[in-house]
């Protein structure tokens, strides 16, 4: 039977303490910080002129299910039995939620650096050193729903609004697509200020510091996040079940301003030899609980 993830609120302390372990060594190992050059490598923006797979492109879903992939088979070649847990932020939406526990992801920053001081992540510890996208400190940064402008986590009405959508993604394949359950859920907008970030988006928001940037695997609740998008992706599906899994269906043509910029159902999306198509179903690597 696939490993099921399960709600980080439902863990048992045995199943904390087994998925930090493993964390924590894969990190003393140095395979961790290979997984935050992978995302920033692959963090590209649409104002770039080049391939897109990780962010603001169709394949965000499907990219970030082998990234997530790729991570948990990492931590149960530590753990056969740990799976990566999911953060419900429609639910869990304060700093005092269990998640922020001192057996789980710790605290959020404290001081003018928005250190994290408190929990198995933070500098002070000796075990989880910054090494990768280091900016003035080598120390793990949050700002956990940024008190000096307060940010909301996303509500379940925003979610529902983004499930709702029966259309995969819609051109311009892009941050600026006005429609599609891809972008929506991805959380770009065309509003200003706060209201610009919705959903995915607004979750780096709120918890702050590494977060906010291409870097942000380095902040160990970047898994539970896309955990938890993986998941609302898994429920749009079985949703929508005569809408397309997946747009485009073929490569943009040479007259639009996306050829050769995303990929295709049936294309390769790197870094791997394997295909949107590839990454539709998950439940032969894994289910999830409640």
């Amino acid at each position: 039977m696939a490993p099921t993830r399960k709600n980080q609120s439902r863990l048992t302390k045995a199943e904390r303490r087994r998925f930090v372990d493993a964390v924590l060594k894969l990190k003393r190992r140095g395979e961790y910080d290979a997984f935050v050059r992978t995302h920033l490598d692959f963090y590209v923006s649409d104002g770039e002129s080049r391939l897109r797979v990780a962010h603001m492109a169709p394949s965000f879903f499907p990219w970030h299910r082998r990234f997530l992939l790729d991570f948990e088979r990492a931590l149960q070649r530590i753990d056969a039995g740990v799976t990566v847990p999911y953060w419900d932020w429609t639910k869990d939406r304060t700093p005092a939620a269990s998640l922020w526990g001192d057996d789980l992801m710790g605290g959020t920053g404290r001081g003018p650096d928005r250190r994290v001081t408190t929990g198995p992540f933070a500098r002070g510890s000796g075990h989880w050193v910054i090494k990768v996208g280091v900016t003035d400190g080598d120390f793990l940064t949050r700002d956990l729903g940024r008190p000096r402008a307060p940010i909301t986590l996303p509500t379940a009405r925003e979610v529902a609004d983004a499930m709702a959508d029966p259309r995969y993604d819609v051109p311009p394949y892009d941050s600026t697509a006005r429609a599609g359950f891809r972008n929506r859920l991805e959380g770009w907008t065309s509003a200003r200020g706060d209201e610009r970030w919705r959903n995915h988006n607004r979750v780096h928001r709120w918890v702050g510091g590494h977060m906010l940037g291409g870097a942000s695997v380095n902040d160990p609740v970047f898994w539970l996040n896309h955990a938890f998008v993986d998941l609302l992706w898994d429920r749009w599906r079985r949703r929508h079940p005569r809408s397309a899994p997946y747009l485009p269906a073929q490569p943009p043509g040479t007259g639009s301003s996306q050829h050769r910029r995303v990929v295709a159902r049936h294309e390769r999306m790197p870094p791997w030899d394997v295909r949107p198509d590839d990454l539709l179903d998950h439940r032969a690597h894994y289910r999830y609980g409640g």
